[in-house]
């Protein structure tokens, strides 16, 4: 097998006595859409950062395209292409004008510039909009054409953090497939997102981190095969019920969880559940059956408690 692409053994990232990434190891193959999920804090940024070279490691070993970034920073950054989260467009440029500095700050040539500003233009689906200022773009619009800038110079690696972070759905999913289209190109991408939805599209493979550490690892199909069961049930009971209802719910086998407003019974045969619910004479008002997500596997090893 070739080396991976980016390499982590034992990475770790200290800011004082804070210790936001704990001794991660991971590998990033060449052509890989690979995806880092975790909840705020828990070490993903901290990861991108050092990743791109931008923050220095405190300890352990990382190598990007085989290069040490505390030694060959700018040999990386060369090769790589960076989406971060918020959009940092000149907006007195339009939009064309964005990608031909861009193009500059790399060195290449006008004429490959202006190749690949009609590439990207089409691609981005931007083409109509080429000599329109930026400011009045929607923000999907924004979004699109900070990933073509970010595809300029054709790297190697095109890092997105949180890609379609406030954009509404119709945006979202043209976005998803403007870098599904790119993987399918054989794009190397790593992908951090807090959309279970948008990893189940886009990623190969993901890492799930939790307080600085690597928790899980593997496909999406993966994930949810090994840490849920097959189906999630949601029960709605009254108010004056919910109290106590999580022993009379203690027989069932693949667990259960006691929110404030439901119950959340995990199960490989719903429709089991739910009769062994009527016959115990303990139905609820309202049931709602689906499969199991990476999204339920995500507030499994998580929690469910909001992180700031």
């Amino acid at each position: 097998m070739s080396e991976p692409l980016v390499q982590a053994r034992g990475l770790t990232k200290k800011f004082g006595d804070f210790l936001a990434v704990d001794a991660v190891d991971f590998d990033i193959a060449k052509g890989e859409a690979f995806g880092f999920l975790g909840p705020n804090g828990a070490g993903k940024t901290s990861t991108m950062k050092m990743i791109t070279t931008v923050s220095p490691i405190t300890e352990g070993k990382l190598t990007v395209f085989g290069l040490d970034p505390t030694v060959e920073g700018r040999q990386i950054r060369q090769r790589l292409g960076v989406v971060p989260q918020e959009d940092n467009l000149d907006m007195e440029l339009t939009v064309a004008e964005n990608l031909y500095i861009y193009g500059r700050y790399h060195d290449m040539p006008r004429a490959d510039i202006r190749r690949r500003i009609t590439e990207l233009l089409e691609f981005a689906q931007l083409s109509d909009r080429s000599e329109s200022p930026v400011e009045p773009l929607s923000g999907g619009m924004k979004r699109r054409l900070t990933i073509a800038r970010a595809l300029i110079s054709d790297p190697d690696l095109v890092i997105l953090d949180e890609p379609t972070t406030g954009l509404d759905p119709q945006a979202r999913h043209l976005l998803w497939d403007r870098l599904y289209r790119l993987k399918r190109e054989g794009a190397t991408l790593i992908i951090t997102t807090h959309y279970m939805d948008e990893a189940e599209q886009l990623c190969d493979r993901l890492v799930v981190m939790d307080k600085g550490k690597i928790v899980a690892e593997g496909s999406p199909r993966q994930l949810i095969a090994q840490y849920a069961p097959r189906e999630v049930v949601e029960l709605r009971y009254p108010e004056e019920q919910m109290e106590g209802i999580g022993e009379r719910l203690g027989w069932l086998e693949g667990g259960i969880e006691v929110l404030a407003d439901r119950v959340i019974v995990y199960t490989d045969d719903a429709e089991a559940t739910q009769h062994e619910l009527t016959i115990r004479d303990i139905q609820p008002e309202q049931v709602l059956v689906r499969r199991s997500s990476l999204e339920d596997v995500f507030l499994k090893l998580t929690g469910r408690s909001l992180v700031d």
